[in-house]
């Protein structure tokens, strides 16, 4: 179990790499993007979480070490450098996204805005309470749709302008849907196996939210899965165990890369659907 810290390390500076190479590759030639808007959680947040939290008391992600290596001061991301999203940016020749909710009123985002919000849930905090009686007192992507209805609404107002403006525009979908399941994953005090029974509701509230940008005029839309959370050390940490079996080879637990690859079979197939139901539009 010793090294079960590099190799998690290892296998997301894989996924990375891989994700922005697919990206570049497959629109970073074409030049044809103006802007980026994102949807998510920390791992895209860009400053919107430590806005909020900016008071009452002031966000971890506002202080050191965050931010140290890239930026060399916090920005607000859940990083000591760059984000995904970051890299994504960089890739189409943009600026690096700026977060929505410090602007929301008055910002024009010419370039595109991040809606995205550290702990950020798909579902909605009301289906956790009706269907499990707990409340989970987070940001949900049904607010983070209204604030980029909103900004549209006074950027590019009118249905035929917001068409326009999105045409042009990169949306980014994700990932999302990681914290709706983590309350099972680290209170032991229940079944983690109780979060696959609603792995086909959080797919389909992100399906969902991508016919809603497309209904509005977006033609490309980025949707990334979930991560080999086995792989992760709050994971790894947080649920070790002694039997030798419940890790791979790499030093990851079998159980919950079992689970990332079953949300992520059934978003493949939500996005296969999609596709089939919306023909002039590039779902990625």
């Amino acid at each position: 179990m010793g090294n079960s810290s590099r190799h998690s390390s290892i296998s997301l500076a894989v996924i990375l790499v891989f994700a922005v190479l697919l990206l570049n590759a497959d629109l970073g030639s074409c030049g044809c993007f103006k802007r980026i808007f994102s949807f998510g959680d920390s791992i895209t947040d860009t400053g919107n979480f430590a806005y909020i939290s900016r008071n009452s008391p002031p966000s971890p992600l506002s202080v050191p070490p965050y931010g140290e290596t890239y930026f060399h001061r916090p920005t607000g991301r859940a990083s000591d450098g760059r984000l995904i999203i970051d890299f994504y940016a960089q890739a189409l020749g943009l600026p690096l996204l700026p977060p929505s909710i410090p602007e929301e009123k008055t910002g024009k985002f010419p370039t595109g805005a991040n809606f995205a919000v550290f702990g950020a849930i798909a579902l909605n905090p009301t289906y956790f309470m009706s269907r499990y009686n707990f409340s989970l007192q987070r940001g949900c992507l049904d607010e983070q749709l209204a604030s980029f209805k909103k900004v549209l609404a006074r950027i590019a107002p009118g249905d035929a302008a917001t068409k326009s403006l999105l045409s042009e525009s990169l949306v980014v979908f994700g990932e999302i849907g990681g914290n709706d399941y983590n309350f099972w994953f680290f209170d032991h005090t229940h079944s983690r196996d109780t979060a696959k029974e609603y792995i086909p509701d959080v797919i389909a509230r992100i399906g969902a939210g991508v016919q809603e940008v497309i209904n509005l005029g977006a033609k490309t839309v980025l949707v990334p899965g979930n991560f080999p959370i086995g792989c992760v050390p709050v994971y790894l940490s947080g649920n070790k165990s002694y039997t030798s079996t419940d890790y791979d080879q790499y030093g990851c637990l079998k159980w919950f890369n079992a689970f990332s690859q079953m949300h992520n079979q059934l978003l493949k197939q939500e996005i296969t659907k999609l596709k089939s139901q919306n023909p002039g539009v590039r779902i990625i």
